[in-house]
Formats: structure tokens, sequence, C-alpha cells
């Protein structure tokens, strides 16, 4: 791969993002099967628990999983850190559970598993190894010291020693083994799809070399003869003006510009340029071209760029990345899509950020998706009443799903953090004009991200280099 593509590569977001609604369902269900387990114990068993811690645990989960409800929307992925803290909470839970059930006495703790096979799915090998570790760590205190299991008349329930030294056996080497076994073949699927995928762009890069190859080729041939006739007569007109010296130099510099043309053109099949100025742009300029499909399809545009308070005047110049332009131009598409008559791109920066703002007056994100916005094919939820039909602006458009997920994709991947409100949300504290009363996405990069000048990316100056084939 060449070089000005390796940081590129090393800026993009590469963690494993799942969603938090997954990990909600999932503790749903097993706190269901939590309280199934102590209800079945107690009444038909007659098993003595201590119940209010019992409970008090499992209520500790509820409230972590309401709270988790209400405070991030629907589409909120987990980072690689965040989800650690979920496995660890839960391996916490679990383990604090089965240190007042009977430790390793109590069948269910099997389930400590969960956790680290999950962990070694998503997590990255330090955060993986250490839920491994700490639930082989739980496991070999849950051996010594926990509450014993009593029935109705006192007495305790165990198994004998040999088997509890069996259980720590099997589920410490199980969680080795699970561990070690889903992280290796999560990497190897990960390592394959990075590959695929930078094929697929090795491929497109080469399909774009050679149509410019065929094209230099072909002006080449066309020009071949004018240029060889250009030449021949040169020459003939440099035997024939020996005697004219000043005329004779003019002749020799038509044959040295004939040469010249065709060094040009062979250079230009042989390999192309990489034109350093075009890797990057004013901000505006880049906005502007994302915009540009879309500006006559009868909504007006407004374009605003100014610096935040404290900030250079001076506009930043930023990568012109493919993924920023196709990602901006998606969010713009959807803002002329839905608009009434007029859509507004802010651009703001400071000294630490870039910020983009798309507005429109029309009717705002449907309330019942907003919270989904950025799923791939988000639909209305059976049982809902019906919304106004979004569609109508545009035939066969299928909804907000999938270019609103692909343009998500893609901005993340450039650093950017987007969010998605209306402008008469009354709990955003965002300042828009009155008839700026649609949807509003914003879209925040740390300007070291973009920034072409400065920063982890900045692009060399210099002289255009070579591409390398």
């Amino acid at each position: 791969m060449p070089e000005s593509n390796v940081g590129i590569w090393r800026g993009q977001e590469r963690s494993s993002w799942i969603r938090l609604r997954t990990l909600i369902l999932l503790r749903w269900v097993a706190i269901a099967g939590q309280i199934g387990a102590i209800t079945a114990a107690q009444r038909m068993y007659n098993l003595q628990l201590e119940l209010p811690l019992c409970y008090l645990a499992i209520a500790v989960s509820v409230v972590v999983n309401v709270s988790a409800m209400f405070l991030f929307p629907e589409s909120k992925r987990l980072s690689e850190f965040e989800n650690f803290l979920m496995a660890l909470y839960d391996l916490l839970q679990l383990a604090f559970l089965l240190y007042l059930t009977g430790g390793l006495h109590n069948p269910f703790a099997l389930l400590l598993l969960a956790p680290v096979t999950i962990s070694a799915n998503v997590l990255g090998l330090r955060a993986a190894l250490t839920v491994g570790g700490t639930a082989i760590l739980l496991v070999t205190l849950l051996a010594q010291f926990h509450l014993p299991l009593r029935t109705a008349e006192g007495l305790i329930l165990r198994v004998p020693d040999i088997f509890v030294f069996g259980n720590w056996a099997a589920i410490t080497i199980a969680a080795v083994f699970m561990g070690v076994y889903s992280y290796r073949i999560n990497s190897e699927m990960q390592s394959m799809s990075e590959a695929l995928s930078a094929t697929h762009m090795a491929l497109s890069r080469e399909q774009k070399l050679t149509d410019l190859g065929g094209v230099v080729a072909a002006a080449a041939h066309e020009l071949g003869t004018p240029l060889a006739t250009i030449k021949l007569t040169s020459s003939e007109l440099i035997e024939e003006l020996e005697d004219r010296p000043d005329l004779r130099e003019d002749a020799e510099l038509i044959r040295q510009q004939a040469d010249r043309c065709r060094d040009i053109l062979r250079s230009m099949g042989r390999a192309g340029k990489d034109d350093l100025h075009l890797r990057q742009a004013p901000l505006s300029t880049v906005v502007h071209e994302a915009a540009e499909p879309h500006t006559q399809r009868g909504k007006t545009i407004h374009f605003s760029e100014e610096p935040c308070d404290g900030a250079s005047r001076q506009q930043p110049a930023i990568l012109r990345l493919p993924e920023v332009i196709h990602g901006l131009r998606n969010l713009i598409q959807n803002a002329v899509d839905f608009a009434d008559e007029n859509v507004w791109v802010e651009m703001k920066w400071t000294d630490d950020q870039i910020r983009v703002r798309i507005i429109d007056d029309g009717h705002g994100f449907p309330p019942q998706v907003i919270g989904r916005i950025g799923d791939p094919f988000v639909r209305r939820r059976r049982g809902q009443p019906e919304a106004r039909d979004t569609t109508r602006d545009r035939p066969g458009y299928e909804g907000m799903g999938l270019g609103l997920f692909i343009a998500k994709t893609l901005l993340q991947r450039s650093g950017a953090t987007l969010s998605f409100f209306n402008g008469l949300d009354p709990y955003k504290t965002v300042p828009i004009r009155p008839e700026q009363s649609g949807a509003i996405v914003e879209v925040v990069w740390p300007r070291s991200k973009l920034d072409a000048l400065h920063g982890e990316f900045a692009l060399p100056l210099g002289a255009n280099r070579p591409i390398e084939i």
C-alpha cells in the first residue's frame, strides 16, 4: 500500500462496537432467569437463601438496565472500554449471587463463562485477558468463600470436595479455552474482512489507473504521428538552416519540445502523478463539493462559514477524504429530500474542533425513530400510528435507514461524532432561527483528524510524486 494511504488507515476507528440495546436485552433475559431460579429454589425446594441480598443484586441490574434505556438512544453503540465495563459488571454481579447461593456447589456457576466468551469476541486482547483473569480469580475465591445452601431443616447441601475441585478445574479450563478460541476465530474473521476491504480498494485503484493508462495510451497513439512529423520537419529545417543560426536555433527548440511532449506522454502512461495539492482543500470547498449534486434540485441551500469565539478567521485546510465527501453528500441529500424550501449548511471551527451542521425547514425526524437513526433499514415499529408520508419527496425512497447508516459509518471512520435531533426539540439548547424547525444533523471532528496542515495526518508539501503501482 502506498505510504500516502498509511496515515488514513491508521486514523480509522476499528474497535468492535455492539449495540447497547443488545446487551440490555440479554441482561433482561439473565434477570428473568435469576429471579426464576431463586423463586424455584425457595418455593419448590424450600432452600434457605439470603433473599434480601439476592434481590438487591438483581435490583441493581434492573436499575442499570432501565437507566441505560432512558439515558442513551436506541442506536447507541458501545466502545471497547464501555463493553469491557459491561462485561466486568455482569461477571461481578453473577459472582455475588453465586457467593450467596453456595459458590461452586451451585450448578449455575457455569454461567460465569458467558461474560468471558462475549468479551473474547468483542474486546481487544488486553481487555479480554482482564475479564478472563477476573473470572478465574472469582471462581477460585468462590471455591473457598461462599454462603452454604441450607434446607428448611437446616441441613447443608454440598457436593464432595473432589467435585468442587472438578468444577473449579472445568470452569477454569473452559474459560481459558473458550476465551482463546473465540478471540482467535474473531481475530481471523476481522483480519479477513480487512484484507477483503484492502483488496477491493486495491482493485478499484488499479481499475482507475488502468482506465487512465488506456486514455493516455490512446492519446499517445493519436499524437504519435503529428509529433513524429514535427520532429522530422524540424530536423530537415535544422539541416537546411545551417547558414541561418538564428532560425536554426528556433528549429532545434521545436525538436526539443516535440521530444519533451513524447517523454511526458510516456511518463504519464507509465505511472501518472500524485498531486499533493489536490489531496487537501479549504473546509468550505470540500462541503460545496459534497453538496454540488443537490444544488439544482429545487431547494435553496444556504452556506455559511465562520469561526467560533477565539478561533482564527482563516478557515482550516482539510483532507479531501472520500468518506467525508460521500458522508456529507448523503446527509445533505437527506435534508434536501425532506426540506420544504430551504437547507442550511453551517461550517464552524475552533482550534480543536471542526463542526458542520445541516438543517432543513421540513417536518423533522419522526419521533418514533429518532433514537434509532443510524441503524440500517429503520422501519416504523409495530402498533405505532401512521406517521407522515416521508417518501413522497423521492419516488422509491425506502426511508432514512440505509443512506444515513452509510453516511454515519463513513463519517465515524474519519473520526467524526454525529448527533441527530429536531429544531423544535425542547431539550436541545442549540441556538437556531425560528424557520430552522426541521431536522438537524451535527457532525463534529477533532481538528487533528482532518487538518491537512497540522496534526497527526498533516500532508507533506513539495513536488508531485509518481504514483507507486
